[in-house]
């Protein structure tokens, strides 16, 4: 049996696959809070403990740069080792994996029904594959044919520079620059940007807060489902939280099509993560392919690569499993 995991900055899901079954049926699964653990070990043992079914290999998508078997991951104060966590389970083998080489991963085994398709495009067979996840972090990945098969790769591509593509976006970078050393895409484009750009709104006295939002986000332990739900609810009609989202989506159009580009995506480009699929109204309305195809002469370009919103909300999860079963010849 093989224990696979995608671990984030939020939640860490757990599953057991049978090589007979394969990575889309697991046996069993559970969700934990990963902030109430103190690591990975102690999230894996518990759930092992609730089980009768004997492990013999493991493989965890991360979020965090993974180098020579160790992660230190970006959202979370844990540190992970391949060799440690394989005496510590007891198993023959570990794989640590970046999160969004597991997403990667996942994108082949994907079914119709796990997909949203914005831009249909049309797909060069074997080209390139762009993958772009905003959660709590944003993860970049991507995808290439080997001449057999697709191979994922990780990047940290979400901690590059914040490139503001109108005005709005250059005061909010000034904003910004004021609260953090470097204004990586990710302090926007992510759970933990997007109250960020609804701080930045409210300072620039766009509109008032409402008294009811204010009481939710007082008493919230985390604002960015509160602020997104807000603009998405069109009978409480909130300017701030509008304003947020159209800028979250129109930096997140902009970014895809930047990674589109760098990598030349003919294979299309696929949104992850957490956020995408529960914003789905907002991605659809046309903001999001606008700034996708703001790139001048090179609109036409990235207008034939396929766009695509995961829907599948364990596709870490399916990454991680196919991969480990792979690297066991199940």
């Amino acid at each position: 049996m093989l224990l696979a995991g995608d671990i984030g900055g939020t939640k860490t899901n757990l599953a057991i696959y049978s090589p007979d079954q394969g990575p889309r049926i697991p046996l069993v699964e559970a969700t934990f809070p990963s902030d109430e653990y103190p690591s990975l070990q102690a999230i894996a043992l518990e759930f092992l403990s609730r089980t009768q079914y004997k492990v013999k290999w493991a493989s965890f998508g991360v979020a965090g740069p993974v180098v020579d078997g160790h992660v230190k991951t970006t959202n979370l104060p844990w540190e992970m080792d391949e060799t440690e966590l394989r005496q510590a389970l007891n198993l023959e083998k570990v794989f640590l994996l970046n999160d969004l080489e597991s997403v990667a991963n996942a994108i082949p085994r994907l079914e119709s029904e796990d997909i949203y398709t914005l831009n249909a495009g049309r797909r060069v067979e074997t080209g390139a594959i762009a993958v772009i996840a905003p959660g709590t972090g944003l993860g970049e990945g991507f995808l290439t044919w080997d001449g057999g098969h697709y191979r994922a790769f990780p990047s940290e591509g979400g901690h590059t520079d914040f490139g503001p593509s109108n005005e709005t976006e250059i005061e909010l970078l000034r904003f910004l620059m004021k609260r953090y050393e470097h204004v990586s895409y990710e302090w926007v484009c992510s759970g933990m940007g997007i109250p960020n750009i609804y701080d930045f709104f409210k300072a620039s006295g766009l509109a008032t807060e409402p008294d009811w939002l204010r009481e939710k986000l007082e008493a919230a332990d985390d604002p960015t489902p509160i602020i997104v739900n807000a603009a998405l609810q069109d009978d409480k009609g909130c300017e701030l939280c509008e304003a947020t989202l159209n800028t979250f989506v129109s930096v997140l159009g902009a970014e895809a099509g930047n990674l589109a580009l760098k990598l030349l995506a003919t294979g299309g480009v696929y949104l992850g993560g957490g956020i995408p699929p529960r914003i789905l109204p907002a991605l659809r309305d046309g903001r999001f392919m606008k700034a996708y195809l703001r790139k001048g002469r090179f609109a036409n370009l990235l207008e034939r690569m396929p766009v695509h919103v995961i829907l599948n909300a364990k596709a870490g999860l399916l990454g991680a499993a196919g991969y480990g079963l792979e690297q066991v010849g199940a």
